[in-house]
This record gives C-alpha cells, structure tokens and sequence, in this order.
C-alpha cells in the first residue's frame, strides 16, 4: 500500500483553548504539517465549516504559504446548508480560494449528500456546476462525501456517474451497522467502479480509546501497535480504498500514524478476528456514537457544547472514570456554555448531524445524569 494513503483531515486540529476549535495552534500544526511532508504524505482534507469555519485560513498560513503547490494535494468542500441560490455556489467557492490561497482545489466535494442535501444540490444544479469547475481547471477531482443508506448511495451514483470519487465513513464499529452502513456502502462503491476516500477511520477518537478490554486484546497480539492504529489499518485492508483521512491533533498522533502508514500490511485472518472481538465489546460501552465533528454547535441558540456533554455521558456509562470528577467537568463546561436541559428542541442540531443521531433526547439523558 502506498504511503501517499495517509491524507490530513483538517476538521480537529490542536487548539489553544480546548472548548473552542476555532482557536487553531498555528505553530503546532505547522510542525504536523512539516512531518507529514517530510515523511512522503501530501493530502489534505478540509471544508467550509471546520474548526467553526477556520480551518481553511489556517490551511492556508500552516501549508499553503509554505510550500510549492505541487507539493500537496488539497481538498475541500461545499455544504448543503450555506446555499440558498445558485450565485451561493460561486460565492462560497471564491471565497475558499481566497481563504485557502490556492488557485484550484486537486480535490472537491459537495459535502454530505444525503436525502435532504440532494434535493438541495439537485435543485441548484451542483453537479452541472461542479463540472464546470472542473471543464475550467478550477478542480481537478469531482466526488461528494456521504452519510446515508447504501440504497441512495447506488441512486446517487447511478444518476451521477461523472463523479470520480465518493468518501465513505467506515470504520470497523460502524462496517456492520445498520445505521451507517459501512459495509454495504463500499460494497455499493465498488459496484459502480469508484474509489472511496474513507472518513472516521477511528470514529472521532472512539476507537482509539477503547475499553480496557479491547486494548488488551491488541496489545496481547501485537505489543507495539496502538489502538488506533487497529482501526486504520482494518480500513487499509480494503482494495477500493484510495485515501484514509486522520483527523489528527497531535504530533504524537501525527508521528504514530505516520510511522505505521508508511509500509502497512493488510490484516490478517488473526487479526479480523481480533477486530471483530474488540467490536463486540467497544458496542457494549459507547451509549452515544457521536464522533465529536461539532457540526452541531454552530448556529445552536442555546450554546450548548454537544459533543463535549455526550463525551462525558459516555464516560459515565463505561464506569472508567470517576462520576464527581465527570460532574465537576460537567459544572465547569456549563460556565462556559448552555446546559442540557437548556436545549429548546429547535431540531437545527439533528438536521445537520451526519450521524443521524436523537440529538435533543439525548441531551435530556446528559441533563438527567449530570444536573439531577
């Protein structure tokens, strides 16, 4: 597997101030960005909305300001939910050239194409409108991200085979889920002869912080390798994979992922059973399958910190960690932000939720734990 697999998700970058992602640590990640290119990996993977839409400004001061542009490759993303009318489309596109500072993206997608959102890119044209970017060299790659069922994903790429590539969320927790579908929708991928650039290889950090049960299990095969490096490696595996994005916020993560990736192997019959074992227990302990891309908190008229609660929530249901001190973090948070019970029920965080999840019955499971 080439090493040039490994791409640089742009979505949870180091911060400054850890309840807020906007706050990028520029210094940190140039580091990052310096080990990625030194060590022969070139994708990057932004969008419109990450780190609470600073994550292409701070594309553009950590990488491209640094390198040659034939050095790299970049991606980026136009959403559903920023686009009324079809000048938006061009609005919006012009405006990620100038934050990014390039002059074409290798990479575009419209970004989560779901039931709703499709309708939406349907009705504006976007598809005819991404092609014309590319008939302009404006982009060189057309492809979309998508967070449905393996029945739309075969409608979608049915009535648009001009797409070159599609970006799946799989992961080993998710590849038999009959909510995410990880599995059929590959398989609906490499029906259609497309490749597939995978999302949430760790699902958002889950899976590189597993029970201690299934850390046990890992190491006892293999000593050295990290949690997550399972779950990275268990998406290598797949022959129509032709990029994995890592969001990575470390230079720890960034130095693991990294050194694995450059000469991975694909699994083996061993270790895909050790795999599904470690899902078997991981199922037992996730209560809330959020993968903390806090698309949910902007526009959230209550400030409430979603993720962050159901992160703790989580915690508190696996019994790892100590309840008063997942109180006080708790108590702390909602200094800062809205509290659970806070939640109006708007429905603005669920609609925009690429999990799907039942985001305000959730909330009412956070405040019952935590403000009871």
């Amino acid at each position: 597997m080439s090493a040039k697999k490994l791409g640089f998700g742009l979505m949870r970058l180091p911060s400054l101030d850890k309840n807020d992602s906007s706050k990028i640590d520029i210094e940190l990640t140039k580091k990052m960005v310096d080990v990625f290119i030194e060590r022969g990996f070139t994708y990057f993977d932004t969008a419109w909305m990450y780190c609470q839409f600073q994550s292409e400004p701070a594309t553009k001061e950590v990488l491209v300001d640094r390198y040659p542009r034939d050095s790299y490759t970049l991606a980026t993303k136009l959403h559903a939910d920023f686009i009324k009318t079809e000048e938006d489309r061009d609005k919006i596109f012009n405006q990620q050239l100038e934050k990014t500072g390039v002059e074409y993206f290798d990479y575009y997608l419209l970004h989560d194409v779901g039931v709703s959102h499709y309708e939406v890119y349907g009705k504006l044209d976007c598809f005819t409108w991404l092609k014309e970017k590319k008939e302009q060299g404006l982009v060189k790659k057309m492809g979309f991200s998508f967070h449905d069922t393996a029945e739309f994903l075969d409608k979608v790429l049915t009535e648009h085979p001009e797409m070159e590539f599609v970006q799946l969320q799989i992961n080993y927790l998710d590849w038999e889920s009959e909510k995410v579908q990880s599995r059929k929708c590959y398989e609906v991928a490499v029906k259609h002869g497309v490749p597939v650039i995978v999302m949430e290889p760790v699902k958002g950090g889950t899976l590189a912080n597993v029970p201690a049960e299934a850390e046990q299990l890992f190491k006892d095969c293999h000593s050295d390798w990290s949690a997550s490096s399972w779950a990275v490696r268990f998406v290598a595996s797949l022959d129509n994979v032709m990029m994995i994005l890592s969001g990575m916020s470390s230079l720890e993560q960034m130095f693991d992922n990294t050194a694995y990736m450059a000469d991975v192997c694909p699994l083996n019959e061993e270790e895909q059973s050790i795999i599904q074992k470690a899902t078997d227990i991981i199922k037992n302990y996730v209560a809330i399958p959020c993968t903390q891309c806090e698309y949910c908190i902007d526009g959230c008229p209550q400030n409430i910190c979603i993720p962050k609660y159901f992160s703790l929530y989580n915690k508190e249901q696996q019994k790892t960690e100590n309840i008063f001190a997942l109180k006080e973090n708790y108590n702390e948070l909602t200094k800062e932000f809205g509290k659970a019970s806070d939640c109006v029920a708007c429905g603005q965080c669920e609609a925009i939720c690429p999990q799907h999840l039942p985001i305000i019955e959730n909330l009412k499971k956070v405040a019952e734990d935590f403000e009871g």
